[in-house]
């Protein structure tokens, strides 16, 4: 059985919560105290009807002023497919929440208000999950009964968001009109809406196909730990070497030829190993121990990847950087630390191209500086080589994070545009 990561994302009070609530309710996802306790709560608060969104707005915050601030993580499952969803906040204040949940996600769920259409936040949110490359994305019409369930209201939605995802690179776009709050088209087909002749949301979410998504061409293996348990007492363990890492794209199997980067010295899988024991093959997101046949000084931060279809080697990135540090900017000169799949390294911001306006996709390059929640290209000189494809070609190894130096926190994530070699 397969896992699906999705992200929720729109304007304030779309609904979001409370889609999400509805999804575990009704897919029987939840157990009966939690109900009981959202029940009472919702019995405190002076509603009429019991608000699911409680189950995903935990923070006293969230639930005091009845909106999401966190991105809250939620799992379930149905008898085709396992869920992990990441309900992320509309706020504008919150943009680098939301793209810490959709980075990791196959598919995001962009909802809008049927009373209010399609708002500058929902194209904020859109852009934002087309620059991170989510492969699918559902528009979900909410709120339908608030509109007597009106097909030309939803096809007045369905044809601004077209024109405005025009101009995004939006691969795959489906339409759903839904009422998370009464459950219209979330889990089964609404009887309200005989016009709409699709699948119910939950339908899609089942169906949608991701398994050719991930990168199944391009062969790279970043190394995270060497495993040498010299201290077992079984002594066929004693010459073990392995490497452990997660697949971050192509399929490996015992006998393949691989190259080790940064030496360029070649060798052969002798054998795939895994908690579990010995598997034939590992793709992505497996995580695997390899073992080669030959002895070669590999260490944390190397790259085994394929002798014919390497990944760039390059000390010089152009990339899309969304700033999420709210005491420190991102100006030219600026010094970070830089972590690149398992590969730490110094960076210095050379120049900032310009900055991207999320609403109306323009470009300042009269820009100095990047602050909270901006997104702006930016060059970058690396102090050691990194191993990198494009981000659009991998969202693993064309991604990385900047970390400040003096707090150790992260202030930035990048997703790389461009790379150049030493």
């Amino acid at each position: 059985m397969d896992i699906l990561r999705f992200a929720t994302a729109g304007s304030v009070d779309d609904g979001k919560s409370t889609l999400i609530g509805r999804l575990l309710f009704d897919s029987k996802a939840i157990f009966e105290d939690q109900l009981e306790a959202v029940e009472r709560t919702s019995r405190d608060r002076g509603t009429e009807y019991t608000d699911l969104s409680l189950l995903t707005d935990g923070l006293r915050a969230e639930r005091e002023q009845g909106i999401t601030i966190d991105v809250a993580y939620r799992y379930f499952a149905t008898p085709k497919r396992k869920f992990i969803i990441a309900d992320t906040p509309g706020h504008i204040q919150y943009t680098r929440n939301m793209v810490t949940g959709a980075s990791t996600a196959d598919l995001a769920i962009i909802l809008i208000d049927a009373r209010k259409g399609v708002l500058e936040q929902s194209r904020r949110h859109a852009f934002l999950t087309t620059l991170l490359r989510v492969p699918h994305l559902v528009l979900a019409v909410n709120k339908m009964d608030l509109v007597d369930y009106s097909e030309e209201r939803f096809n007045e939605i369905h044809e601004e968001f077209t024109a405005f995802a025009s101009k995004l690179n939006a691969p795959d776009l489906t339409f759903i009109p839904i009422s998370a709050l009464h459950g219209d088209n979330v889990v089964s087909r609404s009887e309200n809406m005989p016009w709409y002749q699709g699948s119910s949301l939950l339908h899609h979410l089942e169906n949608v196909h991701i398994a050719s998504d991930r990168n199944l061409v391009d062969v790279r293996f970043p190394v995270q730990y060497v495993i040498r348990p010299q201290k077992a007492t079984d002594p066929a363990f004693h010459d073990y070497r392995g490497y452990a890492g997660q697949v971050a794209g192509g399929v490996l199997k015992p006998g393949d030829e691989v190259v080790h980067l940064p030496s360029g010295l070649t060798t052969r899988i002798s054998s795939i190993d895994t908690y579990d024991g010995p598997v034939a093959e590992a793709f992505p997101p497996m995580s695997v121990t390899l073992r080669l046949e030959d002895d070669i000084d590999i260490s944390r931060g190397d790259m085994i990847c394929r002798p014919n279809n390497q990944p760039a080697v390059a000390q010089e990135l152009e990339a899309m950087v969304c700033w999420m540090a709210d005491g420190v900017k991102l100006a030219p000169r600026s010094k970070f630390i830089i972590k690149h799949t398992t590969r730490t390294a110094r960076a210095l911001v050379r120049d900032l191209h310009y900055r991207l306006d999320v609403n109306t996709l323009h470009r300042d390059e009269t820009a100095q500086n990047l602050g909270l929640n901006e997104i702006g290209r930016v060059s970058l000189r690396v102090t050691q080589p990194l191993f990198v494809d494009d981000y659009a070609r991998n969202r693993l190894t064309g991604g990385f994070i900047l970390v400040d130096e003096a707090t150790n926190g992260t202030v930035g994530a990048g997703m790389i545009v461009e790379a150049r070699g030493r």
